[in-house]
């Protein structure tokens, strides 16, 4: 039962805070109508304020104003611009990016375990209950450092939790940020044009907040992205200029940034990547292995996730006997070769690789990763063109398609490349049911899945599941 307690613009209601969804937010609902509520907890009372409304439309978009009844899985919040209550108290709409940081961390895993199920089993087909539960893993240490999480998650109650204020912070070794029209660095707020100034950033690495860019005058910059390397390479800031400005303003923006740091712009129709200073691209270190990532080439935001996937991913085939000296194997959407790398030091030199990305730049990176495995073949272009021109007999393959998924096609066509296995890789669990549903009409199955909370404090997690032709 809802109250509506709306004032004469219509913009406030007092609902009862539903079961999570996919995307963020909650399900709530007010006389029949579906509102999708961000910043609650399934089992509150809260009231809203609508975001996205109107008589037709079929359902509302809605932010969390003040909490009546809280969960006991609320936590305050860490960072005062992504808390909705405090936020529209100050009226502007909080930040996105850290939508879940008013829950327990361990509350944010079992409700994105939630939404993985949700989506496997209606998108699917696939119920994994009560026998098979999921379980989203927390990612703790990597070689050499540890981060916020695992540091608060070390000293912290038997929860795993640590303490609320700092658990979780501090993964990011990269963040895309906007310039407001003042110049001055600032975040969008969810599904909107409005453009906040920020003046930290905690879910980044400490590297990319000593760069202190909200100091900075960005004047006739539409787009700054950074990135700063868990190994402690040297980090890259990336500016990506509005039309028009000249020269002389980035060799003024350039003035006002560490000698240590290397800066790029990034043209803002071609693509190009033009050195301002230093290098134009950073240096990854994964699995044994150094990157070279040009640009805004995909690499894994969490300081510890590279490894993560790879040792999933790995453990996956190996186990199953499809990873081995002598395999054929491939990797799909490879980007800068992170799992094309330990790929071929597991064929050895009697095996073969196929690494094919679609990105030029990137797949460039990945020549210059790779360029002493002569028993690697790096291919720049789309996937389903790729194999037509390529086929193979192969023992596994390894897709990690972008956050919308393979598709329909590109899956039909692995299934008729015959390989006994793939392991595939997902950013966003809806795009993966939808995929792992093409793959069972085709008389595939999941054999095993893992998930992993790589974002904490957002919705967001990765997942890995291993493809098997079912008898």
């Amino acid at each position: 039962m809802t109250q509506d307690t709306r004032t004469h613009t219509h913009t406030e209601l007092v609902v009862d805070v539903g079961p999570v969804a996919h995307g963020g937010h909650c399900v709530a609902r007010h006389e029949g109508r579906v509102v999708f509520v961000r910043h609650g907890i399934p089992g509150e009372k809260v009231r809203v304020r609508l975001t996205d409304d109107g008589p037709s439309a079929k359902f509302w978009r809605a932010d969390v104003v003040e909490v009546l009844e809280p969960s006991p899985d609320r936590v305050p919040h860490f960072w005062d611009l992504a808390d909705s209550g405090r936020s529209w108290s100050h009226r502007h709409p909080p930040v996105g990016g850290a939508e879940l940081g008013h829950i327990s961390l361990a509350r944010q895993r079992s409700l994105k375990a939630e939404v993985l199920a949700e989506q496997l089993k209606r998108l699917a087909g696939v119920d994994l209950s009560p026998t098979r539960q999921i379980t989203v893993e927390a990612v703790g240490t990597a070689a050499g450092g540890h981060t916020a999480e695992s540091a608060a998650e070390r000293t912290g109650p038997d929860t795993g939790d640590g303490d609320a204020a700092v658990a979780g912070l501090g993964w990011r070794t990269r963040a895309a940020f906007a310039v407001t029209p003042a110049g001055k660095l600032g975040m969008h707020a969810h599904r909107s044009d409005a453009i906040l100034p920020v003046r930290e950033m905690p879910l980044a690495v400490d590297a990319i907040n000593a760069l202190r860019l909200w100091d900075i005058d960005l004047q006739g910059i539409d787009r700054v992205e950074v990135a700063a390397p868990a190994n402690g390479s040297r980090p890259l800031v990336l500016l990506v200029p509005a039309p028009g400005t000249r020269s002389k303003r980035l060799s003024s923006i350039l003035a006002q940034l560490p000698d240590d740091v290397s800066v790029a712009s990034l043209h803002p129709t071609t693509g190009e990547v033009l050195q301002l200073r230093g290098r134009t691209y950073v240096q990854e270190s994964a699995a044994g292995h150094d990157y070279r990532v040009t640009g805004d080439g995909f690499w894994q935001i969490h300081r510890d996730g590279p490894d993560t996937l790879v040792g999933a991913v790995t453990g996956f085939l190996h186990d199953g006997g499809y990873l081995a000296p002598g395999s054929v194997v491939a990797d799909l959407y490879a980007g800068a070769g992170l799992f094309t790398a330990p790929l071929a030091d597991a064929v050895g030199v009697t095996g073969s690789v196929l690494s094919v990305e679609g990105a030029p730049g990137t797949s460039r990176d990945a020549r210059k990763n790779l360029h002493d495995a002569a028993h690697v073949e790096i291919v720049q272009g789309r996937v389903e063109r790729v194999l037509r021109q390529k086929p193979r007999n192969f023992d596994a393959l390894i897709l990690d398609p972008p956050r919308a998924g393979a598709g329909k096609a590109v899956v039909k066509q692995l299934i008729d490349a015959g390989p006994r296995a793939i392991a595939y890789v997902s950013c966003d669990p809806a795009s993966f049911a939808r995929d792992l549903g093409y793959f069972r009409q085709g008389g595939w199955g999941m054999a095993a899945l893992r998930a992993f909370d790589l974002y904490p404090h957002t919705h967001h997690m990765e997942t890995v599941a291993l493809l098997t032709p079912q008898p």
